[in-house]
């Protein structure tokens, strides 16, 4: 993040919900002091225990899907937390996710935030790592694409399929997307079975391009027939799919050359592909990536990051953003707390230097003081963000 805020882009950062979650132990039955519900999960569901504690709201692509106001009937910002259903540590996020945005978000004249779609199967979402907005700049309307794994109701063999259309839709039918500038697409099978349980690990787009690998869609020719008719008018969809024969799926996935961010840059005429460094690291990718930037295409130039500890939870430079195009307007009135300077990541990093551990057993989630530890360390950090209200 700091090397995106000295290129001159504005980032937000959402804090970490609270953990352990003692409401989810409760719900389970587990009562008594703090201590004494910590002791007891642990010793009869030591699972529970750790999803209780689960921190997989670091992948903030997953907290939400954002439709930005150029592309809303109301012309308000609006944005919906993910239900997060199908995983167990991951479905507990959204009522906390929920108020966060609410207090970042709360002007409702500029913003509209929405809670999670119904916890049930058909309802499955997985937020903006299943979204693509594309657009010729940010500011001006644009086609919003859904992709999907399954119908509602449909049940799919192999790894799950985590987002439905119905969920897609009702997204879109929230907040109110013109259906002639809006693309459902499904995910194929084989991108799935090889293990992209989100979109965002085989295709990811910015402006009026879309990068994305041969076998990311079920109908590849119609997918893009649909983003280029409703983006007549609007602009020119700019495609740029890799063939399997130069990355295979498995390299991609492995590589996660497609979890990366793809960005406008000041002064920049072509798109970066900020991309994790195991692209460098991977024969494949790296031979591809030499010759994406060596040509006159709308990606230019790559920028490498070193996230090995969330690609090896499962997450690359993608699953670290959530993108919110605003107008100034919008700017000024969400909460300035959260928007990061290089002071406030001094301030945030000093918290972490003060109060989290920099080791941690499986014993140490039974212990009460540990558990304190979490929450004056998320204190602190919502001191920063001058969020208190959510302590």
């Amino acid at each position: 993040m700091r090397a995106l805020i000295k290129a001159g882009l504005t980032q937000g950062i959402l804090p970490p919900l609270p953990r352990p979650n003692f409401d989810l132990l409760a719900s389970a039955g587990f009562g008594g002091s703090d201590r004494q519900i910590l002791e007891l999960a642990a010793a009869r569901a030591p699972r529970l225990l750790k999803v209780a504690y689960s921190a997989s709201s670091m992948w903030t692509a997953n907290a939400a899907t954002v439709s930005p106001s150029a592309d809303t009937a109301d012309g308000r910002l609006h944005l919906t937390a993910a239900n997060l259903s199908t995983m167990l540590h991951r479905s507990i996020e959204h009522p906390d996710t929920t108020a966060c945005l609410q207090a970042i978000f709360g002007d409702d004249q500029h913003f509209s935030v929405h809670a999670a779609l119904p916890m049930h199967p058909d309802f499955a979402d997985e937020g903006a790592a299943n979204h693509v907005r594309l657009c010729t700049e940010h500011g001006r309307a644009g086609v919003e694409l859904f992709v999907y794994g399954r119908e509602a109701g449909e049940s799919t063999a192999g790894f799950p399929a985590r987002q439905t259309r119905l969920s897609a839709e009702s997204i879109a039918r929230g907040h109110g997307l013109d259906a002639g500038r809006t693309v459902f697409a499904r995910q194929s099978t084989e991108a799935i079975n090889a293990g992209a349980f989100h979109n965002d690990v085989v295709c990811v787009g910015a402006l009026d391009t879309l990068f994305f690998h041969e076998a990311a869609f079920e109908d590849t020719k119609a997918t893009l027939a649909d983003l280029q008719k409703a983006s007549q008018g609007l602009f020119d969809l700019k495609p740029v799919m890799v063939a399997s024969a130069d990355v295979s799926l498995q390299d991609a996935i492995r590589s996660y050359l497609f979890n990366s961010q793809l960005l406008s840059l000041p002064g920049e005429s072509r798109l970066v592909l900020v991309a994790p460094t195991e692209v460098r690291e991977t024969e494949a990718t790296r031979a591809y990536c030499e010759k994406l930037v060596s040509g006159n295409g709308p990606i230019g130039r790559v920028h490498y990051v070193d996230v090995r500890q969330s690609m090896r939870n499962g997450g690359g430079p993608a699953c670290l953003r959530l993108r919110v195009v605003m107008t100034d307007a919008e700017l000024a009135a969400c909460h300035q707390g959260v928007l990061l300077t290089e002071e406030r990541i001094d301030a945030l990093q000093a918290v972490v230097r003060k109060y989290y551990r920099d080791r941690l057993a499986p014993d140490d989630l039974a212990d009460s003081s540990f558990a304190d530890e979490c929450r004056i360390a998320r204190e602190a950090l919502l001191d920063v963000l001058e969020l208190e209200e959510l302590a």
